[in-house]
């Protein structure tokens, strides 16, 4: 059985919609055996994907082949997540604060961030891979 990359990603819903798996794999966000791929790219079992999600990758391997979108139990059968544990660390400290993960810690109390702090912030919080 063969099956498009975009199509496989969607299907074992590790994105929401087909359009934003073939966005993504087109703006360069996705890899398979660590090689950014088109979204007709055929996927086979064992392949290993990775996908920019800003600040970590997450990694998976490709336990199984499925041509329909499955439910959520079916899908977790269909996919290993195999992300690094300081990815997960660092978008755990991501997630508690932002700011300094991109800065550094920032001491409580030292008051606003400043213009250009506010931009780089904006500018890594909204902008895609492919503008960086």
């Amino acid at each position: 059985m063969e099956i498009r990359l975009d199509k496989w990603l969607w299907a074992t819903r590790i994105y929401k919609t087909r359009r934003i798996s073939s966005e993504s794999c087109k703006c360069g966000k996705v890899s398979l055996n660590g090689k950014i791929s088109k979204p007709s790219k055929i996927v086979n079992e064992g392949d290993i994907i990775e996908i920019k999600q800003p600040p970590i990758i997450r990694k998976y391997r490709v336990k199984g082949l499925v041509i329909k979108r499955v439910s959520a139990k079916l899908a977790m059968e269909l996919v290993e997540d195999i992300t690094p544990e300081e990815e997960l660390n660092k978008l755990m400290q991501f997630r508690k604060d932002p700011v300094s993960v991109i800065f550094g810690h920032r001491e409580r109390g030292s008051g606003r961030p400043s213009k250009k702090e506010r931009r780089d912030i904006e500018k890594f919080l909204y902008t895609s891979d492919k503008e960086i």
